[in-house]
């Protein structure tokens, strides 16, 4: 990647770092139904080649080899990497997994019938870098597919929450812009003929109240960890207050569960 500055080496490092920081594939799990119906809105034929970018620990890539298609899977975390090769292994699945970076991904052009990309890709920090490997990689006919948090989503205030008490990285536009209509159309202007911009709801589940769930992130959850870390102790109880405030408003559950509903906008870019 010959094309990074330092400040921008830089920031991928740290990215990095937080992205291994924690278990991502615990979180992940509340919203595998979700993410499994994706997939299947997007009605993949068999045999059909699909790459999953940032793929985390699978939520896409899983449910896609199990539809029959043969799938890829790359995330700039290598223990997720790893998560996602143990879970496939564990299903009786034969998918590809590799770490790498979304936006220099080491496949040929039109690669994939099929690219996808659930809270993931978002999270690149060049949109533009990130858009272009999204459709290089796919072949022209094919689709690209992202779910993107919007920036009035459940996430997109809990993003917001951590920023007030640390500061994101400067450099780095916010990853919910991706979640904005305008945005969209604006990073996908080129090279695709047809786009379809729908906003959905997928539901996140814990087994436990939002006290709990709070502890959860902080265990788990790289960015929210980080987070945690970057404060001193004061901060971090009124962190952690804050935090269990905005998950019990919004708390759907009733018997002692956390049910919360996130927002995020489906876009399907069919490349020209």
């Amino acid at each position: 990647m010959t094309d990074l500055t330092p400040e921008m080496q830089d920031l991928k490092s740290k990215l990095k770092a937080t992205w291994m920081a924690g278990d991502f594939g615990q979180i992940a799990k509340s919203y595998e139904e979700g993410a499994a119906e994706f997939i299947v809105r997007l009605q993949i034929p068999k045999g059909a080649r699909v790459l999953d970018v940032a793929c985390g620990t699978g939520n896409l890539a899983i449910p896609a080899a199990k539809a029959g298609a043969v799938v890829t899977g790359i995330d700039i975390a290598a223990n997720l990497v790893e998560g996602a090769r143990v879970r496939a292994k564990s299903e009786g699945l034969k998918i590809e997994f590799h770490e790498g970076d979304g936006e220099a991904m080491p496949y040929p052009d039109g690669s994939f019938d099929v690219t996808v990309t659930m809270f993931g890709a978002m999270f690149c920090p060049r949109p533009e870098k990130a858009a272009a490997e999204l459709l290089r990689v796919t072949k022209p006919g094919g689709r690209m597919a992202m779910a993107n948090w919007t920036p009035q989503s459940f996430p997109g205030q809990m993003f917001k929450l951590s920023g007030m008490y640390a500061p994101p990285p400067p450099g780095m536009p916010a990853p919910v812009l991706w979640g904005d209509e305008t945005v969209v159309k604006e990073r996908l202007r080129y090279g695709i003929r047809e786009l379809t911009l729908t906003r959905r709801i997928i539901n996140m589940k814990y087994p436990f109240g939002p006290a709990e769930v709070v502890e959860h992130f902080i265990r788990y959850f790289g960015p929210v960890q980080k987070t945690y870390e970057s404060l001193d102790a004061k901060r971090q109880q009124a962190y952690r207050e804050d935090m269990v405030k905005l998950w019990t408003q919004h708390n759907r559950a009733t018997d002692g569960t956390t049910r919360v509903e996130g927002e995020y906008l489906e876009v399907i870019a069919a490349r020209g």
